[in-house]
């Protein structure tokens, strides 16, 4: 038996963003610095703190080396003095600059990371609703959060030590070959080990650290999903399924993080091996030219002190490699999340709308993707101003897909829509939003009080503006009924106030920007009787002498409109009133038929 073929999306359901496709951005160094061109003139001074401290550090083994030559070997206890002096003023001397290295690169490295996180979620918030849609909040979340973290990370603990330790083997370098090229070449010998090493290690764990980013992407991911439906996990008992698929994706985190560490202990045993046998070459061979007067027993003193100055900074480099190669991970997506090209834009010179018009639909198509197949097909329709139209039909037939399309939170991918025979796609976001207002399904609400989730949609808006608006809408003495009234605080996502109240809150809004159209996603819960009335009293006042888009799910709502349009399978099959479709009997008229039979069996 062959497999069935794949469904297609429904018209109403968008396809998810592909994680590995969110983003992921090349060239991250170019991109950086350029970001880093506010900070040049602290960088600079960061910079010539740490060639000061690296300058110090490669003196010590020299000072030393010249304290036995010149001072123990000739019993000159003034030039030993001398050097034991100039060694202690090194040390203190790379310690001051050390300190200032690193406050200075944790204060640029904290102001970078400020910006970025302010340019990261701009740009999240300017995306269009489709694109919402299309990309699952964890993943968001985990570029705001494990990434952002990862940046951290390397500020706080590695990035110093990531940028001295490399200035201090270039300048160990140096200071061998000035002081015995014969012995430097030695340590040179053993550099195409680490040369092949690195080079290994910096592929590897940079794909492998890529790998952990996408776990942890997936982890958060998962229990941003386990946490927001947790009511319903738990409703139809499926608590140990959930902690267990949670369990998996975790497990897949901690197989990608250790086969990661497995490559730092990999690389880090390979810089002992190579340090334990470079220390074994230098004090033979050191003590073979010794011998022959080729070199000092003190600069075979310091080249044994330099090694330390050498290995150990490598070693630290790779210790701190690790997290420099997550911060990079982390970087290139929040990078990709930057290139994310904006859906909807605004035109170079974008046109007022009127104050009322027509709301004209003309052979529209649209498709969430390329590859996909259309979800609407030649959908034409004309909304007189002031008229109420319904959207009907089955779940998945495009009506909510036209209805955003009518609030332009896409643009259709074939024809146009006008209001007041302005294209949509012609006029600037701002404008179009004080124009066209969408009620949601659900009220949202954010922490705060009534009055700042009020002013949310006009922040300018008066005391006197806020009570017209809710003495238009009859909701006074509702809103004065709250505890403190507008000044009640609202929990996270409105949990203290119920749903219908949260929707009168959103109802509140749309009344205070005054559109001159209004989308209303019908909600579905269930409210109080009370409540219901309320809502539907200001909704109907709100409605009044406006243009009106309504996602029905109920069609005793079809029955008090203007005009209904009955969506299937992306098209629009019927138009007309509520009186003149059941006339018709047609597709609308078994809609209605079969929802008057359900309501009438619930009576």
């Amino acid at each position: 038996m062959t497999a069935p073929p794949p469904i297609p999306p429904s018209a109403d359901v968008e396809p998810d963003v592909d994680e590995e496709n969110l983003g992921y951005a090349p060239d991250i160094g170019r991109r950086t610095l350029r970001l880093l061109r506010p900070w040049r003139g602290q960088l600079v001074a960061v910079s010539l703190f740490i060639l000061a401290q690296a300058a110090l550090m490669t003196a010590g083994p020299a000072l030393i080396s010249f304290g036995i030559d010149e001072g123990v070997s000739k019993g000159d206890v003034d030039t030993l003095t001398l050097a034991s002096l100039l060694f202690i003023a090194a040390a203190a001397g790379a310690y001051v600059f050390a300190r200032a290295a690193i406050y200075g690169v944790s204060k640029v490295g904290e102001a970078f990371l400020r910006d970025l996180r302010s340019r990261v979620f701009h740009h999240i918030m300017g995306m269009s609703m489709g694109f919402f849609d299309r990309t699952r909040t964890g993943l968001l979340v985990s570029r705001m959060t494990a990434d952002v973290e990862a940046l951290q990370d390397l500020i706080s603990q590695g990035l110093a030590v990531f940028v001295v330790s490399g200035v201090l083997v270039i300048g160990t370098l140096v200071a061998m070959f000035l002081l015995s090229w014969q012995l430097a070449l030695v340590v040179l010998l053993m550099s195409p080990i680490l040369v092949v090493a690195t080079v290994w290690y910096r592929r590897a764990s940079s794909r492998a650290y890529l790998r952990v980013r996408d776990r942890v992407g997936g982890t958060l991911t998962a229990l941003q999903e386990g946490l927001a439906g947790v009511r319903v996990i738990q409703a139809f008992d499926q608590t140990e399924r959930t902690v267990g698929d949670f369990i998996d994706t975790s497990r897949e985190q901690y197989r990608t993080s250790v086969g990661a560490e497995r490559i730092t202990a990999i690389y880090n045993g390979i810089i002992q091996l190579v340090q334990g046998l470079t220390l074994a070459l230098i004090v033979g061979l050191g003590a073979y030219f010794a011998s022959d007067d080729a070199v000092t027993v003190g600069v075979v003193t310091a080249f044994v002190l330099y090694l330390s100055n050498l290995y150990e900074p490598i070693q630290q480099l790779s210790q701190v490699f690790n997290t420099f190669q997550q911060a990079a991970a982390a970087l290139h997506k929040l990078y990709g999340l930057l290139d994310t090209p904006f859906d909807l834009v605004d035109p170079d010179a974008p046109r007022q709308l009127p104050a009322t018009g027509s709301l004209v639909v003309d052979h529209v198509g649209f498709r969430y993707a390329p590859e996909l197949p259309p979800v609407l097909r030649n959908v034409s329709l004309v909304l007189e101003p002031g008229r109420r139209l319904v959207l009907v039909g089955p779940t998945g037939a495009g009506k909510s897909t036209l209805a955003k399309l009518m609030a332009r939170f896409y643009d259709p991918t074939e024809g146009t829509i006008t209001f007041g025979g302005v294209d949509l796609r012609d006029v600037g976001e701002a404008v179009l939003r004080k124009a066209i207002v969408v009620i949601p399904q659900e009220g949202f609400l954010f922490t705060g009080t009534i009055r700042d989730n009020l002013r949310l949609a006009a922040p300018g808006a008066t005391e006197d503006r806020i009570r017209a608006a809710l003495d238009h809408l009859g909701l006074v003495e509702r809103f004065g009924a709250f505890p403190d009234g507008l000044d009640s605080r609202v929990e996270t996502r409105g949990a203290n106030f119920s749903a219908g109240e949260r929707q009168l809150v959103s109802v509140a809004r749309a009344a205070l920007v005054d559109p001159s159209v209004l989308v209303l996603d019908e909600a579905t819960s269930s409210l109080d009787p009370g409540t219901e009335l309320l809502l539907d009293r200001a909704l109907e006042r709100l409605m009044a002498d406006r243009t009106v888009v309504v996602i029905a799910h109920r069609l005793t709502t079809a029955e008090r409109a203007d005009l209904v349009a009955v969506v299937d399978e992306g098209r629009l099959v019927e138009m007309g009133t509520h009186a003149e479709l059941v006339a018709r009997e047609g597709r609308y008229a078994a809609l209605y038929s079969s929802w008057s039979g359900r309501f009438g069996e619930r009576g």
